[in-house]
């Protein structure tokens, strides 16, 4: 039962359901919930890559995590290492065979360039100064191409996978500052970690006003009604400008950390904006 509550904490599992969850406000932007079949495999797909993921990369984050997060099931001794990385691969495995039941360019996407880049991610590239930043945000952004391919209707998907890419950019090296600690200990090179924590935060802030300024352009060009404004200002805009002003007064690790968990539902939030934006 041990064993079991550990790989339940393994996946981070809110994470998975949060990944679902954009799937499915994907397939509402599309107007495609009346594919339910379709709607139910690419959740399925991306929610297993997700959990796979996030197994692989506490695998290969042990040292780190020893210092950065010492509860998590593996730093903790709750679960074998090598157990971890056998389950992320039966996720992997699982992910991939659902993926075979949609559409050709729907599983090349998911078994030729995601699963691939997830690994070589969490092995090679996890320690390089933006590198890793980019290559995560990059998964990220193409789980909308993905669904949309699969659903035979890509291009509403770009707005979604851009704005997710750069949110999950703007998180991932807010998290980086947050590990900072535990990267250095490891002798990983962040971006915070070769450049400084004050320069990951002006790099933070500039990318968290190209947001701000590009994301109005939908509301501005009547792509996307006054709904789209009011919730992307809310859950997207004003959570921005807080991590901002909350990294310049205060550019400590703890405010990172903090930041972090601000950011953490914005792209969900956006594509809550573009759902109710385009009814």
């Amino acid at each position: 039962m041990k064993d079991i509550y550990s790989y339940f904490l393994l996946i981070r599992p809110l994470n998975v359901l949060v990944s679902g969850l954009a799937m499915t406000i994907s397939a509402a932007i599309l107007d495609s919930l009346d594919q339910k079949i379709m709607v139910i495999l690419i959740a399925l797909v991306v929610m297993a890559y997700t959990a796979a993921a996030n197994s692989i990369n506490d695998v290969f984050d042990l040292k780190i995590d020893k210092i950065n997060r010492p509860l998590r099931p593996i730093p903790s001794n709750n679960l074998n290492k090598n157990k971890a990385l056998i389950f992320s691969f039966f996720l992997f495995l699982a992910g991939s065979v659902l993926s075979l039941q949609l559409p050709s360019k729907a599983y090349f996407i998911s078994i030729v360039v995601s699963m691939p880049l997830i690994v070589i991610y969490s092995t090679h590239l996890k320690s390089k100064p933006l590198i890793g930043n980019i290559t995560v945000s990059f998964i990220v952004g193409l789980s909308f191409i993905f669904c949309g391919t699969a659903l035979g209707n890509v291009y509403p998907m770009w707005t979604p996978g851009l704005l997710a890419f750069i949110l999950t950019l703007i998180r991932e090296i807010t998290k980086d500052i947050a590990d900072f600690e535990g990267d250095q200990i490891a002798k990983y090179k962040t971006y915070p970690i070769r450049y400084g924590i004050k320069s990951a935060i002006k790099l933070i802030s500039f990318l968290s006003c190209v947001v701000c300024l590009v994301s109005l352009f939908p509301y501005i060009n009547n792509t996307y009604n006054y709904w789209y404004l009011i919730i992307l200002v809310i859950g997207v805009e004003i959570p921005l400008i807080i991590v901002v002003l909350f990294l310049v007064k205060k550019p400590t690790i703890s405010s990172a950390i903090l930041s972090s968990k601000i950011l953490k539902f914005s792209t969900l939030m956006g594509l809550l904006a573009i759902y109710t934006g385009s009814l």
